[in-house]
């Protein structure tokens, strides 16, 4: 249902949200010729801002802007991905020429390969400069595009970190070359295929090819993702793939989940802190943003720690509490009950009374803070 929603927001999305949607031309040398791109900017972006967003390159840009920017506003707007910079690239009558790849290696060749140095040596470079792009970036290709996309992956110092792959008209050799590149990653890279029963046969049957040998692969820096559809056509499959795509990209930015809760968090052998603390961390280290810590996830990990009883977790739980939510109770509740389960008594109501200066949050109201110090004091009679 959740995915219907984003396909049935793609159909309007584009003449009614915030976000600035903007038409330009790109002359290139690589290519001898004007390029036309759309750029679609997040809501409330200002040239004046120090923020960086990840940027999306949108090759077929013609037809597959408008339901990626779609779904990026979407997610965007519901904060399940951070805000981010979407740019298709017009190639109408020119994807066969711009795809174009050699039949001994399969890899680029002529107009193939002055498109492939277009987009890492001129598009990227300029958006950069004009826009504030980060490192973190994604492209996304259909069919021939989306064969095209995986060259980057290939070079020793790919210019993108994800790859949106949706019924890929592989060349033949990129079946070796794939799994054998994506073994070998030494840096996070997140790569999402897919593939519908109604592409042709050839399609269908070499790219179920590459997700068995990608699902085979054994590497920690590897984030995959694969899906096959059962009833879209091969031209419609794209807005289905890419909500499922961006999920699966941007999930650690996204709230801690009951999936990831009952079959990640319950089952740490270490601390669901420190669980916590990796998670923002690497939110940091990838889009290169700074996330409050939410107290969705806040409330996760008080639920692990108390269904574990593994209490002393929540001494280092409420010191984080006090940092990201100051003004707030928070911190001291899970501090008074750090103290409360390790023998502390008087200290736990202590803390318990030092709340009641501060703001009420997620449920944890100052009558609760109350009735904790009252029954501490009732049992042990101070």
């Amino acid at each position: 249902m959740k995915h219907l929603f984003s396909v049935l927001f793609v159909l309007f999305s584009i003449n009614s949200f915030d976000a600035q949607v903007k038409y330009e031309t790109l002359e290139s040398v690589k290519l001898g010729e004007t390029r036309e791109l759309k750029i679609q900017l997040p809501r409330g972006y200002s040239a004046s801002d120090k923020i960086t967003y990840p940027l999306l390159i949108v090759l077929d840009g013609d037809y597959l802007f408008e339901a990626v920017a779609g779904n990026v506003d979407y997610y965007t707007y519901w904060e399940d991905m951070p805000a981010a910079i979407v740019v298709g690239i017009n190639q109408y009558g020119k994807r066969y020429d711009d795809c174009v790849y050699s039949e001994q290696n399969s890899l680029p060749m002529d107009k193939g390969a002055k498109f492939f140095e277009f987009i890492g040596m001129e598009l990227i470079p300029h958006l950069e400069k004009k826009y504030r792009a980060s490192n973190f970036r994604i492209a996304v290709g259909h069919g021939e595009t989306a064969n095209f996309i995986n060259y980057y992956l290939l070079k020793p110092d790919p210019v993108f970190t994800g790859y949106i792959v949706i019924s890929p008209e592989l060349a033949p050799k990129m079946l070796t070359y794939i799994p054998d590149v994506l073994s070998k990653k030494t840096s996070k890279t997140f790569y999402y295929l897919a593939n519908t029963n109604n592409d042709t046969g050839s399609v269908k049957k070499m790219t179920d090819a590459l997700n068995t040998d990608i699902s085979a692969l054994d590497n920690k820096n590897l984030f995959y993702n694969f899906n096959n559809f059962e009833k879209p056509s091969h031209y419609s499959v794209p807005t289905h793939a890419i909500p499922n795509a961006i999920e699966g990209i941007f999930k650690v930015f996204q709230p801690i989940s009951k999936d990831e809760y009952n079959n990640v968090i319950l089952k740490l052998e270490g601390s669901p802190v420190e669980y916590l603390q990796e998670k923002y961390k690497t939110i940091y280290e990838l889009f290169g943003i700074k996330k409050q810590i939410l107290v969705n996830d806040f409330k996760a990990i008080s639920a692990a720690i108390e269904k574990t009883q593994r209490y002393e977790y929540y001494e280092a739980l409420g010191k984080i509490g006090r940092d990201e939510y100051p003004k707030t109770l928070l911190g001291n509740y899970y501090l008074a009950r750090f103290y409360e389960e390790n023998g502390e008594p008087k200290k736990a109501m202590r803390t318990y009374e030092s709340a009641f200066t501060l703001e009420e949050i997620a449920g944890l109201t100052k009558d609760l803070m109350f009735q904790k110090a009252e029954a501490i004091k009732t049992d042990f009679g101070y």
